[in-house]
């Protein structure tokens, strides 16, 4: 947002007039009376002192709401998520230091507040003329979108109020745990391990309500030659539930399939490495059309998921291959 301009119009107080007509003839339109103008008036005409009392307050209390707020702090969204984090904190850095002093860039590497950044300056002026001019700027080729933070940064508080700095981590850390709490991409992946549970349980439920697959009967006769028949049971053996790939729980190592068959270790790094936290793209020997890829946990593996499965990667890495067009298919790989 954009912090509001304020412009605060001096107003001329003038004389009261003392001639006799004056005080028959319509109320002129002037500025609001001073202070010192107001108990004058009280003390010639106690009727009209209420209405001028009045009128000083209202003509003040706009003055009041629209003193200038105070911002230091700059949130920025809309930054290329494919540039590696150090890189983007000096950027940003060298951008924003035409302004003022820096105190402080702060990115974060988890998929939530991937593309954002709050970056901390020494004063409020130099914030807001900022916020102006870099608005819409061009960095590696997206516009970044500016406003003001909500909340004091740390660094902010360390420079001008050393003194609460554990209670701002405190509140801190409690804003943290409720916007965690909150993440929508948490209770998704919570919902996909619900309904996982729930299609596993259905599963068994399934298999234990079916006939006895080992059962047999067999007869004999007794020594006057009557039949009797005997049934045995044997145990059959347990139907495995085989749980469906979008049910899967989150894990580090995506399992890829469907790949084209001139696919190399090369081409599969270039379609992940954009994603952070890549480690390791492993390919199986004699199997082509599989292979793995690691990242380093399931927070960074999971955005590459959402975003590759089932689309068409290849025709920018394998142009002019015949199985460009194939669409790859992307899964948590099984524990």
């Amino acid at each position: 947002m954009q912090s509001p301009a304020v412009e605060i119009a001096s107003v001329a107080s003038t004389e009261p007039s003392t001639s006799a007509s004056a005080s028959t003839s319509t109320a002129p339109t002037a500025p609001n009376p001073a202070a010192g103008d107001v108990e004058m008036t009280a003390a010639t005409d106690p009727t009209t002192a209420t209405a001028d009392a009045l009128n000083g307050e209202q003509a003040q209390q706009p003055e009041r709401e629209e003193e200038e707020p105070r911002f230091e702090v700059v949130y920025i969204n809309n930054l290329n998520e494919k540039v590696k984090l150090a890189v983007m904190k000096q950027s940003l850095t060298t951008l924003f230091k035409e302004y003022g002093k820096v105190l402080g860039v702060t990115l974060h590497r988890n998929v939530r507040m991937r593309g954002q950044a709050f970056v901390t300056l020494h004063d409020s002026k130099a914030a807001q003329l900022a916020v102006k001019e870099v608005k819409g700027f061009p960095l590696y080729g997206k516009p970044m979108q500016l406003a003001f933070a909500k909340t004091r940064s740390d660094a902010l508080v360390k420079k001008k109020d050393p003194q609460h700095m554990s209670e701002h981590i405190a509140e801190r850390t409690v804003r943290k745990k409720l916007s965690r709490r909150e993440n929508p991409l948490r209770k998704k992946e919570l919902q996909k391990k619900l309904a996982a549970k729930q299609a596993a349980e259905a599963a068994a439920a399934a298999s234990s309500s079916l006939p006895d697959a080992g059962a047999s009967t067999t007869t004999s006769t007794t020594a006057n030659g009557a039949p009797t028949s005997t049934t045995t049971t044997t145990a059959a053996p347990r139907r495995q539930v085989q749980m469906p790939d979008e049910y899967l729980p989150p894990n580090k190592i995506l399992f890829i399939q469907n790949l084209p068959s001139k696919t190399t270790k090369a081409h599969l790094e270039a379609v992940f490495a954009p994603y952070p936290g890549l480690v390791e793209v492993r390919t199986i020997p004699g199997r082509s059309n599989i292979a793995f890829v690691e990242f380093v946990d399931e927070v960074q593996s999971a955005p590459a998921k959402e975003a590759l499965h089932n689309t068409k990667p290849w025709e920018e890495v394998m142009p002019g291959d015949e199985e460009a067009g194939l669409r790859i298919k992307v899964t948590f790989a099984k524990m």
